[in-house]
């Protein structure tokens, strides 16, 4: 995974409040990150077209619970959205593309517009970060554990998230300094879409806080009983 700076490839001027959504049961985006996606199904390869021939904008947005009964149609999605760029493509021989998706801003799905084409759009409203006044001291706070947080997991990463340490400790916004922790973890969905919702940074900051925390707790008492002896009965 690679960032995105702040505010680098989004112009709020550009865009022009529809979005080509391209929802997924298994993914949030944020901002300032590049996601990679393989695009196959016909409706979402129509969808790239357009997109490569215009803005190159699309709205990555998560499926709500229950998506199943009704995935080929239009299944219920999460209200905030990412607004991601494709920055590089690769069209395969059968029509499908491999992409390089970069996190822009979020943007709120206000109206799901009629069906005129084989994939979805909707009318959507960008949503910058939020930062309260004031705050300045608290945030740096909020700043330091964030960043002691992600230093004592990285222990467990693999090396191409080791590489996102030095970026997180320099001179970054807080909104970013969360997208891309958020982004990396391996956090749940639910909370991932939360984060996302979230657009007051300091919020944000504490939830993330908070969601890291529990996952700390959970992955020691796991640990904890993994190693208890004798071990205990099962209900089967």
């Amino acid at each position: 995974m690679s960032e995105i700076s702040d505010d680098a490839l989004f112009e709020a001027a550009n865009f022009a409040g529809k979005a080509r959504l391209f929802p997924l049961p298994n993914l949030v985006l944020f901002p300032h990150v590049l996601q990679p996606l393989h695009v196959f199904e016909i409706r979402y390869r129509e969808m790239v077209e357009e997109a490569l021939a215009g803005d190159r904008l699309i709205a990555m947005a998560l499926l709500a619970p229950g998506w199943e009964a009704d995935y080929e149609g239009r299944p219920p999605l999460y209200p905030m959205a990412c607004l991601g760029r494709i920055v590089t493509h690769h069209r395969l021989e059968d029509g499908r593309f491999n992409l390089l998706l970069a996190g822009l801003q979020r943007v709120r799905l206000v109206r799901e517009l009629e069906p005129s084409k084989s994939f979805r759009e909707a009318e959507a409203v960008s949503c910058p970060d939020e930062y309260s006044t004031p705050g300045a001291l608290g945030r740096a706070i909020l700043r330091r554990r964030l960043l002691e947080t992600f230093r004592r997991l990285a222990d467990s990463f693999d090396d191409s998230q080791n590489q996102l340490e030095p970026l997180l400790a320099g001179d970054v916004s807080m909104g970013m300094l969360t997208d891309l922790v958020a982004y990396t973890l391996e956090l749940g969905l639910a909370t991932k879409q939360q984060l996302l919702d979230e657009l007051d940074v300091d919020r944000r900051a504490d939830l993330l806080l908070r969601s890291l925390a529990n996952r700390s707790k959970n992955a020691a008492n796991s640990a904890r009983a993994a190693n208890s002896f004798p071990p205990g009965f099962s209900e089967n």
